[in-house]
């Protein structure tokens, strides 16, 4: 328990300086499902250990410690009580910022769907009339693909095929999902910021990936990510996936080298890094149990 229990924040500690290895080394379709799913994972973890914290003081109440006396059983104390009060405070605060995104999440949702009200059900691409350049994909059932007139203005023939290419490659892969489950993760544990942000990079970067493969072309695809960027300016972002967010000159420099490689040794060493965290809460569980029963470990 005195170990195992600060294992989460240890991996929240180690995960950001792996996150931008996995981003220049791996392709990153499979390196933006990993590192996602390693930042929930631990960020489970993390949560789960600050309750078992908390859950210590329930071991220092007098009804327990009297009744452990009474039995003849020595009531082991598992961490300072101050420890477990502070726990308790960060562990109200994880709640409050998680219902803060979740309820952030809805909104945005519930704008994205007005902004599809009104087109038949099987219409994938939206072209709002509006002076600002913008492209986004629309999660949904179905997704859709919004687009202002002026971006495809901006955009020439060969441009646009790797604009929609890019935004259907976000609704086929799930980026937005991917992007709130570790924008949810970073809301339970701010240590993860720097991992949310390589999703979402990741997220860009693949649909880049997956348009380049549909064009056929990987200098057409930078060239339109250029276009768009000198168009687009310093416009408003409206959409976590927005067709000119995330380092668009980091992107258009990886488009201009090969493909990066699918290297499994790195993405199962990253899934071990996020599985770490839940074995130690598991093994702090069992310990915390046997404490507040007054067994022995």
């Amino acid at each position: 328990m005195r170990f195992d229990v600060y294992t989460p924040l240890l991996v929240s500690l180690l995960l950001p300086l792996v996150s931008p290895v996995m981003g220049r080394r791996m392709a990153p379709g499979p390196a933006t499902r990993v590192l996602a799913s390693a930042a929930v994972a631990t960020a489970v973890a993390t949560t789960w250990s600050l309750l078992l914290l908390a859950a210590t003081l329930v071991g220092a109440a007098p009804p327990l410690v009297r009744e452990a006396q009474e039995d003849g059983h020595p009531r082991a104390v598992p961490v300072p009580e101050v420890v477990g009060i502070a726990a308790s405070v960060a562990l109200a605060v994880v709640v409050y910022r998680v219902y803060r995104v979740v309820r952030a999440e809805r909104g945005t949702r519930r704008a994205l769907r007005r902004l599809c009200q009104g087109h038949p059900a099987d219409t994938e691409l939206i072209v709002a009339a509006s002076d600002v350049p913008q492209a986004f994909a629309i999660p949904g059932r179905p997704g859709r693909i919004l687009v202002t007139s002026a971006m495809l203005g901006a955009l020439r023939p060969a441009e646009r095929r790797v604009l929609l290419a890019h935004e259907r490659a976000h609704l086929t892969y799930r980026h937005g999902a991917l992007v709130s489950a570790a924008t949810l993760a970073v809301a339970a544990n701010p240590l993860l910021g720097p991992v949310r942000d390589a999703v979402a990079f990741l997220a860009e970067r693949g649909a880049d990936e997956q348009a380049a493969d549909e064009v056929g072309d990987r200098g057409t695809t930078a060239r339109a990510l250029a276009r768009a960027a000198l168009t687009t300016g310093g416009a408003r972002r409206v959409c976590a996936l927005n067709f000119m967010d995330r380092a668009v000159t980091r992107r258009i420099a990886a488009l201009q080298t090969s493909p990066p490689a699918h290297l499994r040794s790195a993405a199962l060493a990253v899934l071990a890094l996020g599985a770490l965290p839940a074995l130690g809460a598991a093994d702090a569980t069992r310990d915390l149990l046997v404490l507040l029963t007054g067994g022995s470990a």
